[in-house]
């Protein structure tokens, strides 16, 4: 049986599950019921998420061993300077498990211009007297709320995150709790794993 796979805008407030606390990815469109959520967002993050029954896929993805590049935007509180984007991209130690953990390198910019996204809801609030700033976030790995734990890390917290891409798999063009099908071909191609083939739930090079 083919495998299905499915990008999605997950929208703020959002659960990234089928059921339990309300609302979840089933109240976005009526998902087959073999298909999972590759990995997770936070209920208060949005953007990219990859929906499959894929378990070849799902292991390339999640598994530490494979680096695969994720970028997410944040709009962040204060403007952070040279030497805070270059601390982020060198790795900032953050607490993971109870324990201190040092951040694998990033890539860390400033966005300019401001990305377009469509207008989170509900919008984050406007404070006058403190300005904010988008900036670029790639990481090769995804620990528990790794983003906004490292912006605070350098003083800037998080006001609002976007999960942009995967490799080259991004939510361009998309509106928020829009629901896309891709073919295992594209998919695979955008996130470079064209030179794998699954066999029984593995996969091995070609």
């Amino acid at each position: 049986m083919l495998s299905r796979y499915f990008i999605i805008y997950k929208p703020f407030g959002v659960v990234t599950q089928f059921s339990g606390e309300e609302p979840t990815l089933a109240s976005l469109f009526a998902f087959p019921k073999s298909v999972y959520p590759v990995g997770r967002l936070d209920k208060d993050s949005e953007g990219l998420l990859i929906i499959t029954d894929d378990k070849f896929l799902n292991n390339q993805l999640l598994n530490p061993r494979f680096g695969h590049q994720r970028t997410y935007y944040a709009q962040v509180e204060g403007a952070p300077e040279p030497e805070s984007l270059k601390q982020l991209g060198k790795g900032v130690t953050i607490n993971v498990d109870g324990r201190d953990y040092e951040t694998k390198p990033a890539i860390a910019k400033l966005l300019d211009p401001i990305p377009f996204l469509p207008d989170r809801d509900p919008p984050i609030r406007y404070r006058a007297t403190i300005p904010d700033t988008w900036i670029s976030l790639t990481l090769i790995e995804g620990k528990n709320r790794q983003v906004r734990k490292m912006t605070a890390a350098v003083g800037h917290p998080t006001l609002r995150l976007v999960r942009w891409s995967m490799e080259k798999i991004t939510i361009e063009g998309f509106e928020v709790g829009e629901v896309r099908e891709m073919d295992e071909e594209t998919v695979y191609h955008k996130l470079g794993l064209t030179g794998f083939r699954k066999t029984n739930g593995g996969g091995r090079k070609f």
